[in-house]
């Protein structure tokens, strides 16, 4: 039985990267992203080479559009295996902490956490549903992807250290409440990876790679984040379940 993957931000960067991968994998994968269907239309031709992909327009800020999502995934499908909470914006402006406005704030708090809480709300509840209809072959799972921001101060951007600190609690609730149904939750650290979110600072990023500020001295790729996606949705590491899976060349390593 085909599994059934929902990756939210899958447009471009690191959610492509793992929409791609699951592809490979043998899932379905339905991609969504804010944009319309008829902006990813050659993006869909592309991918549907290497797999069934379908594509659902949703802004997971907005709760009739993550409704609307599920139940469509539902509707086609059936079943939801695997979300992968990818979704997420960063500072439109970076600013001191001192200088932080409450309009930024919650947008990264509206976007990146609650979206991304709720998400894991609503897929839970349907997969509890499937569970209870036992279907075959079904063991559902869902990753959330957070940053390495979600424990280093970057003062410049502190609202997005917050959100991301917040997708790790969120893990780890989810991770905690699911596991009597048998449903492991992961989370996913990227460190600096080479995206369009990251391209404005990419020569600062450069630098502090070549100075060694990871020990592999080289700028991740969304593809390091899809294998650590595909390891927690790959079933060995169910017993572990709330384990964080660090993307970032050894970054999270305590040196000297």
């Amino acid at each position: 039985m085909k599994k059934i993957a929902i990756v939210t931000g899958a447009r471009r960067g690191i959610g492509l990267g793992i929409a791609k991968k699951l592809l490979g994998e043998g899932c379905t994968v339905v991609l969504c992203a804010t944009v319309s269907a008829s902006q990813v239309g050659e993006l869909m031709e592309e991918l549907n080479q290497l797999g069934e992909a379908r594509y659902i327009s949703c802004d997971i800020s907005r709760p009739e559009d993550r409704e609307a999502l599920l139940d469509q995934v539902l509707a086609w499908f059936g079943r939801i295996d695997v979300l992968v909470n990818n979704a997420g914006v960063a500072c439109k402006e970076r600013l001191n902490i001192l200088k932080t406005t409450p309009e930024s704030f919650e947008r990264l708090m509206k976007i990146n956490c609650e979206g991304t809480f709720f998400m894991c709300q609503g897929a839970a509840n349907r997969m509890i549903a499937c569970l209870d209809q036992g279907l075959e072959d079904y063991k559902p799972r869902i990753v959330n992807i957070s940053s390495i921001s979600a424990y280093t101060s970057s003062v410049s951007r502190g609202e997005y250290c917050v959100s991301k600190a917040g997708i790790s609690m969120i893990t780890k609730l989810f991770a905690d409440g699911l596991a009597e149904y048998g449903i492991p939750v992961f989370e996913v650290r990227p460190g600096i990876i080479a995206t369009d979110m990251t391209a404005p600072v990419h020569e600062k990023y450069e630098k502090l790679i070549q100075e060694g500020v990871t020990p592999i001295r080289r700028f991740g790729r969304p593809e390091d984040v899809a294998d650590c996606v595909a390891a927690a949705c790959s079933g060995l590491l169910d017993f572990g379940t709330g384990t964080v899976l660090n993307a970032d060349g050894g970054f999270h390593l305590q040196r000297l």
